[in-house]
């Protein structure tokens, strides 16, 4: 096949509850492919293959396939590939790939015949009720809501909803895959029930935030580099403060540290709180992290057990060890 009508889109779609890190690593697999990645979590990617099939030198199909074998063999993990002239195209296809995984492309010539023949309700971008409405207009494909002209289609399905489903059923969809990464940051609340004031109730949530955070960010392989701490007041107030840490950190216990830092520079009296936020900025891979030797044993040993909480969690649920057995940890260390 020329090279001219090759398509140039890529949707990866992974298993459904993919642990956060593998689909990073998924997503770093596909990096090597093209350079041009766009992330959309929690589990599925868009890639813009037209610059890599000029420096692979083969076909759409082919770097599909080559994608399976290493996600398969590195990771044990298998993916659905679907390759198209456009985002509506690749994305639909992939949908279209029972589990565990395989490739469908679809080339440009053969795309709008191939679109024609599927169910509406397969087309990507049209959602269970949206699909409804369609079917009980006698709709029922997506080469009859193709032939439907595209005012109708808009009466049917609202104004922006209805022109996106009009134009991708024939085919046409501009936009383009813009290289995006996971979010560089990472954020817990806690919302209360009452307005509470400053005290050992707002310790202990604010403990917790720190326990779920560090728990988050282990289970990425991440450390923080700056902490953001929020505070909401009643009456729709609120106040913010970031604070660095002393360096790039995913254990409880920096986090806790720098947490209280920030809740003491708050200097709150009186003020009756309705929230807290507290987020993770400026993150990094936990690899890119150096390991400081330390002489301090009681922290060895809190880092011991903080392994081991976390372990307990994976294997019984994030409620099995709860904040206070970290803070009771450190007390007796």
């Amino acid at each position: 096949m020329p090279s001219g009508v090759e398509p140039s889109v890529m949707h990866v779609r992974c298993p459904d509850r993919l642990p956060e890190g593998t689909y990073r690593q998924v997503l770093e697999i596909l990096a090597d492919l093209s350079p041009v990645v766009q992330a959309l979590p929690p589990s599925a990617a868009l890639v813009e293959l037209r610059g890599a099939l000029r420096y692979h030198g083969t076909g759409a199909r082919r770097l599909g396939e080559v994608l399976r074998v290493r996600t398969i063999s590195l990771l044990g993990v298998d993916v659905r590939v679907g390759v198209g002239p456009t985002i509506t195209v690749a994305a639909t296809a992939s949908g279209q790939i029972t589990a565990p995984g395989g490739v469908l492309a679809i080339t440009p010539e053969h795309a709008a015949d191939w679109l024609a023949a599927l169910p509406v309700q397969a087309l990507h971008g049209i959602g269970p009720r949206q699909a409804e409405v369609l079917r009980d207009y006698g709709i029922h494909s997506v080469g009859l809501l193709a032939a439907v002209p595209p005012a109708t289609v808009q009466r049917l399905l609202g104004g922006r909803a209805g022109r996106a489903a009009a134009d991708r059923a024939r085919g046409i969809d501009p936009r383009p895959v813009v290289p995006r990464a996971l979010p560089a940051s990472a954020s817990v609340r806690h919302t209360f029930d009452l307005h509470t004031l400053d005290g050992a109730s707002v310790r202990a949530a604010l403990l917790g935030l720190v326990v779920r955070l560090g728990l988050l960010l282990r289970g990425r392989g991440q450390a923080a580099r700056a902490l953001t701490l929020t505070l909401k007041f009643a009456g729709g107030t609120s106040w913010e403060k970031t604070r660095r840490l002393a360096g790039p950190s995913a254990h409880d216990e920096d986090l806790r540290t720098t947490a209280y830092q920030l809740m003491d520079a708050a200097g709150l009296q009186r003020g009756r709180l309705t929230g807290l936020v507290l987020k993770c900025d400026d993150l990094v891979d936990a690899d890119q992290v150096a390991e400081q030797i330390s002489l301090d044993h009681a922290r060895e040993s809190r880092l011991v057990a903080e392994a081991a909480m976390d372990r307990i969690r994976a294997k019984f649920g994030p409620g099995a060890v709860g904040p206070a057995a970290s803070a009771m940890f450190r007390r007796v260390s």
